[in-house]
């Protein structure tokens, strides 16, 4: 049994299919993530970029349909933790929800810099004013308000990620559609080929993987809406739909804005385009072709920077949540809000690191690009890597548990051509050379330093999994597996019987605020591997032989697996790890 501790409860049924989608695309923060994520990689690929883009797409698109897979039986916020559990197994998702608690803690600094960056060049640029002044300034400001968003609950930080990703979206786009028109006789698709891949050393293919390294990083995201699963309504559709739709709207999104920035630029030269406008270039482009309206795309950098940032926070307090109720992080991490809901602890906790790590960084190299690069290569070098897990865990879970289900494309050939599209990348990123791959290059440094870094968390994260197994506390690991919703697996083997289906709880045994079964779903029989379950509801029914529900005077909390017993429900929360 899992050895669960919960001081609080998320908010169940507070965001639906708009909230959950914009939770994605705003975590990939498509405004910073064209105007600097993705143009750190022209200095790798050159005028190809727009190529390195499209190979990052395709891979994301494997994995988003991996994902999406996975999250239709199994809503928690552990996200990948439990899909890696359930698929593969619980060490697997210990690893897994390990490295992506480092991923996403990481976020929040990564885009503090980038606002940071822009207000202090901005005012330099129009002022004349400090920029060493006023770059920390403007990072701690962003840490304050992206901690008030998290601090006031789920509902109005997601509803605020669907206006601000609206906004950076529109302007960007009505720009690169202007760049592409202004470009005239420079239109050319050669950019979609090796043809000014000229980057020196990284000449042809090495340059447009060394370059997709960078177009990874601003995908990552699209798979934000997992953690989110326990706040959502209908859970299992909601994030399937959110991460294949974000991975592909704002895949297209920056193959868009990348060839219009290659051909206005000039594919030939754009080796040096990271460092055009002092280090703004789209900022700088929208003085050429829109005056004074170049504003507009000031402030859909720093909204885009903010909206992130809030995406990422929600991700991170969710995971560690997660964390804190399986006992693998302290409990006090489930501490949440007695009127917001939101788990406050890990929102300061969060607040705290961000600062520590984006400061001192950003004060030892400069805060764009060498700072901001080498965080998000480690970011891309963890997720690429656990996107690579996701692919198996989708085969492993619908190969062992939903047999029934397996689909040959599904479930077998999309998530092994995802593995095999990250392979160049992640090689590249962590600076290993394979004959196989004889276009693969290391990235220079300081991002180098990315892959020692990773390595060393992954070891830490190891060997705390050691200390688990023998102090007698590997039980906890299957907190990783719970669901919250979605799929339950009985102690005993489902029975398939042909007595009727088998009627919900009374509403008295749910908890005020909870999800009731649709009756519009239907309840599954599967294989003796699995159990009866309902998609895409906040409960579970119970199978046909189980016994009568508990009375209504002890429910089953939010929060609380409804396979739990009593005594499991009454864990003593401060028995921390």
């Amino acid at each position: 049994m899992a050895d669960t501790a919960v001081r609080g409860q998320l908010a169940s049924n507070a965001v639906g299919l708009r909230e959950v989608l914009f939770q994605s695309i705003t975590h990939m923060a498509p405004g910073a993530a064209v105007a600097f994520s993705i143009i750190v990689g022209a200095g790798f690929a050159g005028g190809a970029l727009p190529l390195s883009v499209v190979f990052a797409l395709v891979g994301c698109l494997f994995v988003a349909v991996s994902i999406g897979q996975l999250a239709k039986h199994l809503p928690s916020a552990a996200g990948f933790g439990t899909y890696a559990s359930r698929g593969l197994h619980p060490t697997v998702g210990f690893l897994v929800v390990w490295g992506y608690a480092l991923a996403e803690a990481m976020v929040a600094p990564l885009l503090y810099l980038i606002f940071g960056h822009t207000v202090a060049l901005t005012l330099q640029q129009e002022y004349g004013w400090s920029y060493d002044t006023w770059w920390p300034i403007a990072t701690v400001a962003a840490a304050v308000f992206v901690f008030l968003l998290g601090w006031f609950g789920i509902r109005l930080s997601a509803g605020a990620g669907t206006l601000l990703g609206l906004f950076e979206i529109v302007v960007f786009a009505t720009l690169a559609i202007w760049l592409i028109v202004e470009a005239g006789d420079n239109n050319t698709f050669e950019v979609f080929s090796t043809t000014f891949a000229n980057a020196e050393g990284f000449n042809g293919m090495s340059g447009v993987i060394a370059g997709s390294v960078f177009a990874i990083l601003a995908f990552i995201g699209f798979e934000a809406a997992a953690p989110l699963a326990e706040e959502a309504r209908n859970p299992g559709r909601t994030v399937q739909v959110a991460v294949v739709a974000s991975a592909l709207l704002i895949g297209l999104f920056y193959v868009l804005t990348t060839y219009a920035a290659a051909v206005y630029f000039g594919p030939d030269q754009f080796t040096t385009f990271a460092s055009f406008g002092d280090g703004n270039p789209w900022q700088q482009m929208a003085r050429d072709v829109w005056g004074g309206a170049w504003v507009l795309v000031f402030a859909a950098i720093i909204i885009s920077a903010l909206a992130n940032s809030n995406a990422g926070s929600n991700a991170t307090t969710r995971t560690w949540y997660a964390l804190g109720r399986g006992r693998i992080l302290t409990s006090l991490l489930t501490e949440t809000h007695p009127r917001w809901q939101s788990p406050y602890v890990g929102l300061l906790v969060q607040f705290v690191l961000a600062l520590a790590i984006a400061l001192p960084v950003g004060f030892i190299y400069d805060p764009y690009p060498t700072a901001f690069g080498l965080i998000g290569t480690m970011v891309t070098v963890v997720v690429v890597l656990i996107y690579i897990v996701l692919n198996l865990a989708c085969f492993g879970y619908y190969m062992g548990r939903r047999r029934s289900e397996f689909n040959w494309i599904l479930h077998l050939v999309l998530p092994l051509l995802g593995v095999l599209a990250f392979v160049p990348a992640i090689l590249t990123a962590l600076g290993v050379e394979v004959s196989i791959f004889d276009f693969i290059v290391p990235l220079t440094w300081p991002f180098s330093l990315a892959a020692p870094i990773v390595a060393g968390w992954l070891g830490l994260g190891l060997i705390y999994l050691i200390y688990l197994m023998v102090s007698g506390r590997g039980d906890r690991l299957a907190s990783l597996g719970l669901v919250y919703g979605g799929e339950e697996e009985p102690s005993v083997p489902a029975v398939v019987s042909d007595e009727p289906e088998p009627t919900p709880a009374p509403a008295a045994a749910y908890p005020a605020g909870s999800d009731q079964v649709d009756t519009a779903d239907t309840v599954d029989t599967v294989d003796t591997t699995d159990t009866m379950h309902v998609d895409d509801t906040s409960e579970s029914t119970e199978p046909a032989d189980s016994p009568e529900p508990e009375p209504a005077t002890a429910p089953t909390a939010p929060g609380t697996p409804a396979s739990a017993t009593p005594e499991e429900r009454k864990a003593d929360s401060t028995d921390d790890a």
